[in-house]
């Protein structure tokens, strides 16, 4: 009780600080940028002194470890599998500790508990467990398997995105990281067959896809490198004015798939006046007419457009030219090099490599890295996502609502009582389906085994 006193005095505190922030974002903090107004909605409401006090009530209350458990222990029929899980632990001041692994469930809880990590990264499954580490030969010491992972950052945005920069993020420029989830999550789906897609909010700026399907666990680094660069379209240095490249100047029916739904995209969000109004940026305006690779061609629509020519009709006058010349590039390869997502592939290629673990709540933003649904990106709002300091509020006023002449606080469950739940919906069906896709391959197996003993093949 006097904890959760505590909490709802940094709360209250808190709250009203997170209040007159969001109206200084809304009022004070707009930035002109090409005479359109940008929301900088992308402001800390977490005082540094106050979030850590804050995080051990999250760790306490709120963290789903039942449910993070079953994930991540895939119906523990292989104890190792959760076992010889590696984590690491970010703490205050940035003291970072790798190798960190758990017995079970309760061990982990008592850990998160006990140190209280600003952040928590989550690693392969080793053939020991990795807190062992340093007792074992390196040659027996070395990742069996891990999800395929990847991650999107709205930093690699920012050679073209004309709202923001950095870690800042707005409503303008969020739909890239919604049609990054679009293009991303058909492919892993229809090509590779991949069931089993959880993708969670990186607290700030960006979007991570965990794929944690039985055959995609179980992948080489060869066989992820092999997917990770058939999913990678846009190629080369920030010094290549064209960066997408068809073998063959054909478009590959994955590429095509993908035009599809970018081209939209591309001319309501890309090239919108009220949006990223691309074209009226000098800055991406110069790096699309590099992709002509023709001074004499760029020099012409210049000259054509005076300030008032919008982004629309700049993109006409493009497409008109490329039909009428012999251009080295195509209208799709200007449409895909600006809205096709930018992978960090080097996360998606390497066993050894960490990821944010999901539900961690981001020390900058304090908001929470919740699971997003897949078949509806465009719902998902980042800036509605709720805060640490928003949830521990809510867990106070109602466990101490109800009879004032009660002596204690209300029993609460957890996040499900706060605005967390929807969330966690989200992540309850994500379970259900590895739940059921571990039944199917259990009832089959026995049927495989009758199948071969009769030799009814």
């Amino acid at each position: 009780v006097a904890g959760h006193a505590v909490t709802r005095a940094l709360s209250h505190r808190l709250t009203s600080t997170s209040q007159d922030m969001d109206t200084a974002a809304d009022h004070a903090e707009q930035a002109d940028h090409g005479g359109k107004n940008v929301l900088g909605v992308n402001v800390s409401t977490v005082d540094e002194e106050e979030f850590p006090y804050l995080l051990r009530q999250y760790y306490l209350r709120l963290f789903p470890y039942q449910k993070y458990f079953d994930w991540l222990s895939y119906g523990f029929t292989d104890k190792k599998v959760f076992q010889n899980r590696e984590f690491s632990f970010t703490l205050k001041d940035d003291v970072y500790i790798r190798y960190q692994s758990f017995t079970d469930m309760s061990e982990f809880k008592q850990a998160v508990q006990d140190r209280n990590p600003y952040k928590i990264d989550i690693g392969a499954v080793f053939t020991a467990k990795p807190k062992d580490h340093k007792r074992m030969k390196a040659a027996e010491f070395y990742p069996t398997e891990k999800e395929l992972v990847f991650d999107i950052d709205m930093t690699d945005y920012d050679d073209f995105r004309t709202c923001c920069t950095g870690a800042a993020i707005c409503r303008k420029c969020w739909p890239f990281m919604t049609a990054a989830l679009r293009v991303l999550d058909i492919a892993l789906h229809e090509d590779f067959g991949f069931e089993h897609r959880l993708w969670v909010y990186s607290g700030r700026r960006g979007i991570h896809c965990w794929v944690c399907d039985d055959r995609a666990r179980k992948l080489t680094q060869e066989e992820r490198s092999a997917v990770a660069e058939y999913l990678q379209i846009v190629r080369g240095s920030d010094q290549m004015a064209k960066k997408v490249n068809l073998q063959g100047g054909v478009m590959s029916y994955m590429e095509q798939r993908a035009l599809g739904i970018l081209r939209p995209f591309f001319e309501h969000t890309v090239l919108g006046e009220d949006q990223q109004d691309l074209l009226r940026h000098e800055k991406p305006m110069q790096e699309m007419l590099g992709m002509l690779r023709n001074e004499d061609l760029a020099k012409k629509l210049q000259d054509k457009w005076d300030p008032s020519v919008s982004s629309a009709d700049r993109w006409t006058d493009i497409q008109k030219l490329l039909k009428k010349s012999q251009a080295a590039v195509k209208s799709g390869e200007m449409v895909l090099q600006f809205t096709y997502p930018r992978l960090d592939i080097n996360v998606s290629k390497g066993l050894n490599h960490l990821l944010k673990s999901p539900f961690v709540v981001h020390p900058k933003t304090g908001r929470v890295c919740v699971p997003i649904d897949p078949h509806n990106p465009e719902g998902f709002d980042p800036f509605s996502v709720p805060t640490i300091t928003e949830l521990c509020s809510e867990l106070d006023t109602m466990e101490t609502s109800g009879d004032a002449a009660e002596s204690a606080p209300k029993k609460v469950k957890g996040y499900e009582s706060t605005s967390l739940g929807a969330s966690m919906e989200v992540f309850d069906r994500f379970l259900t389906g590895l739940a059921a896709s571990r039944r199917a391959k259990s009832a089959a197996a026995p049927a495989e085994v009758a199948t071969a003993a009769t030799d009814d093949w």
